[in-house]
């Protein structure tokens, strides 16, 4: 895929998936605070000991190409599903724990607002993250999840989170 960017007149190649480096929530508690109210890391986040996030992928399958584009983004779920993923975290294989239940925590630009939307986590082996899945909602990135996005559209999540300002990782 190549397209030429609308909002900075660059060529950009290839699939490339965009995350997230830190729930959306994290981002709410003031810079100052954070030390003392969250745990931060690349794939588990925890905010005043309440709040439990695990990060995963959401795939999107690109219409008419063997391509998958994936966001990876954050979801909250309950403390005891929090602790069941630590205690399997670094062990090869997790596929048999879960899927966890949890609440979308992240917002994608190009989209309304994705907060709260229902997932379902699945674990898999490896050192590999999770895989979400949408519940079904009348939400656009329930259906592109679902029936996948044309390269054109691609192309327009491309531009809205290239130029976004966001953090990444």
């Amino acid at each position: 895929m190549e397209f030429t960017c609308s909002t900075c007149g660059q060529v950009h190649e290839g699939v490339a998936d965009l995350a997230f480096a830190e729930p959306h929530y994290y981002s709410t508690v003031p810079e100052s605070e954070r030390v003392g109210r969250a745990i931060l890391t690349s794939d588990l986040c925890m905010i005043d000991n309440e709040d439990f996030f695990i990060r995963g992928c959401l795939e999107i399958p690109i219409r008419g190409s063997s391509d998958v584009f994936t966001w990876g983004v954050w979801c909250s779920v309950s403390h005891t599903n929090f602790e069941r993923y630590r205690e399997v975290f670094t062990k090869p294989r997790q596929s048999g724990v879960g899927p966890f239940f949890g609440w979308f925590a992240s917002r994608l630009p190009g989209y309304p607002d994705t907060l709260l939307l229902k997932v379902r986590a699945h674990l898999r082996d490896s050192g590999t993250r999770p895989r979400f899945e949408l519940q079904e909602s009348a939400h656009p990135l329930f259906a592109d999840h679902r029936v996948g996005i044309t390269m054109d559209r691609l192309a327009q999540i491309y531009e809205a989170n290239l130029h976004a300002g966001r953090k990444t990782g």
